[in-house]
């Protein structure tokens, strides 16, 4: 939309506070903040689900897999031979054997429920998810035979264990004896600390060496399932189908989306949700542009008249108000971006304040799985936003600007 010099000197007119007219720039004022508050609302709230999402595929999938391939029984005896299979199906980018058994853990009395995972060492040293939330100790410390485990923080918490503390580990699965099963307990010293960032994963998790975990569960040489990472997680079933077909009786393939369906789901809906709950904050600025719009047309109608008398056209004036509603609609949204991002940068110390404020806990480990509030803004995203509050702009302007185009200047200027 191309503006003459008088067009957009008319524009920048209307658009700064008249003397008298205080009342239509205050209304402009309102409807500015709407906008604003609108796209900082659906910027921050769609970045933080994005940031949900990411998080928690990233520590999941980073340290379950893409896929498991587990027995039925919950052991897999010739695992040496499915685990050479997965690694040739085409797609897999890595596999590798683990145990994993809910036990109870020990320590000065205190007891948690605990999810040991027994895994190769060499798995452990290089899985990323673990090595780089190390808080303290060092992974090197885990060692076959050597009774070294890392626990997760919250873990540690929980049973007041730090590194060098021996925690016993009991699976009541023990041996048979004329007296009746006897559970198996063995100490081991905490050799490092973790915190996934996953609450659940950080409370609950053991990891220890392979060979460690086949003797505490008393599974001999069998494994408990086979962790595979595909080169696409979205196509892991499909990629992973002729192994699934090959190891059925045997074993069975689940996918993470299969593992993980109802978070993720729920994840996807909420997203849904939220910006359709959001947009009609942008839908009352839309009605605020236009209430203000009217009101400026009002008092404008005689100067409308005049520029129409000396040769203005209707598609000028068109253009005029068009652009005012649509200028209001781009700078809200350009301050609503700058507000969306301030938030999202400063987003933990302003949560900690509003926590201090208030004094009550808003972000609960326990209820909301993460540590810390995530975020992750998504380009294509902040762009629908933009373009949502720029078109709900323009469509609130056009009756307003074809009102102010249909002046009739003889109408008007009879009685002046």
């Amino acid at each position: 939309m191309l503006l003459s010099a008088h067009e957009r000197l008319i524009i920048k007119r209307y658009l700064l506070p008249v003397k008298g007219e205080g009342f239509i720039f205050v209304a402009a004022i309102f409807s500015f903040i709407a906008v604003m508050l609108g796209v900082a609302a659906l910027v921050i709230v769609m970045s933080v689900m994005n940031g949900f999402r990411a998080e928690l595929f990233d520590k999941i999938v980073g340290l379950n897999g893409h896929a498991v391939v587990q027995g039925y029984d919950g052991r897999l005896n010739d695992w040496r031979a499915v685990l050479e299979q997965a690694r040739a199906t085409p797609g897999v980018t890595s596999a590798r054997p683990l145990i994993e058994q809910p036990l109870l853990a020990n320590h000065m009395g205190r007891v948690e429920a605990v999810l040991v995972r027994g895994m190769e060492v060499a798995d452990i040293r290089s899985n990323a998810v673990l090595g780089d939330k190390v808080l303290a100790g060092d992974l090197d410390m885990i060692t076959p035979g050597g009774g070294q485990i890392a626990i997760g923080s919250q873990l540690a918490q929980n049973l007041g264990a730090q590194i060098g503390s021996t925690v016993t580990i009991i699976n009541p699965a023990g041996r048979s004896t004329p007296f009746g099963t006897v559970p198996r307990e063995i100490g081991y010293t905490v050799g490092a600390i973790f915190e996934i960032g996953v609450f659940e994963f950080d409370k609950a998790y053991v990891v220890m060496p392979m060979s460690d975990a086949q003797l505490l569960m008393l599974s001999g040489d069998s494994v408990g399932m086979i962790e595979v990472k595909t080169d696409d997680p979205d196509r892991a079933a499909e990629i992973l189908q002729p192994l699934a077909q090959s190891v059925a009786g045997r074993a069975v393939v689940t996918s993470w989306q299969q593992m993980n369906a109802s978070l993720f789901e729920a994840l996807a809906v909420d997203r849904v949700v939220s910006f359709v709950v959001l947009s009609i904050i942008m839908l009352v600025a839309a009605f605020n542009i236009v209430s203000s719009l009217i009101m400026l047309v009002r008092t404008r109608t005689r100067d409308i008249a005049i520029l129409r008398t000396i040769g203005a056209e209707r598609s000028s004036v068109l253009r005029i108000f068009l652009t005012i509603g649509t200028t209001i609609g781009v700078l809200g949204m350009l301050a609503g971006l700058a507000l969306g991002f301030l938030f999202l940068f400063f987003r933990q110390p302003i949560v900690a304040g509003i926590q201090w404020l208030t004094g009550r806990n808003l972000w609960d480990p326990s209820i909301r799985f993460l540590t810390e509030l995530p975020s992750k803004p998504d380009p294509v995203e902040i762009m629908l936003i933009c373009g949502l509050a720029v078109l709900f702009s323009f469509l609130a302007a056009l009756y307003p600007a074809f009102k102010a185009a249909n002046t009739d200047p003889v109408q008007v200027l009879r009685y002046e």
